[in-house]
């Protein structure tokens, strides 16, 4: 099996391990950590996943060389694609709203409970 392959299976188990631990776990977890108040959990919250954010995107493109390389089946490629979007929507569409919430809740604002962070 090449290392294209290789990095074909392995990615997406790594990329799908970091999304659940930090999504799961650790944006959860941490606002019952002794101290952390909730301008402190925002800050690390944000943080965490502009690193995870950067992370996949690297990740996105392995797995698209790796997809090169080992010439994917369509379907393969359709799923890469769908990836690519979701990533791009997270990006772009939902972490600018979230930021700007943060923001205003870091400033000082008393802002209404919001469920954009569940999309």
């Amino acid at each position: 099996m090449s290392v294209a392959r290789y990095v074909q299976l392995f990615v997406p188990m790594l990329w799908l391990g970091m999304v659940a631990a930090i999504s799961f776990l650790e944006a959860p977890i941490k606002f019952r950590a002794p101290g952390v108040t909730v301008p402190v959990g925002l800050g690390i919250g944000r943080l965490v996943f502009k690193a995870l954010n950067a992370v996949e995107i690297v990740l996105l493109v392995l797995l698209s060389v790796a997809s090169y390389a080992v010439r994917s089946s369509i379907a393969a490629l359709i799923l890469l694609v769908s990836v690519a979007v979701v990533l791009v929507i997270q990006v772009v569409l939902v972490r600018p709203p979230l930021s700007k919430r943060s923001d205003r809740v870091l400033a000082g604002a008393n802002v209404p409970r919001s469920r954009i962070h569940l999309v």
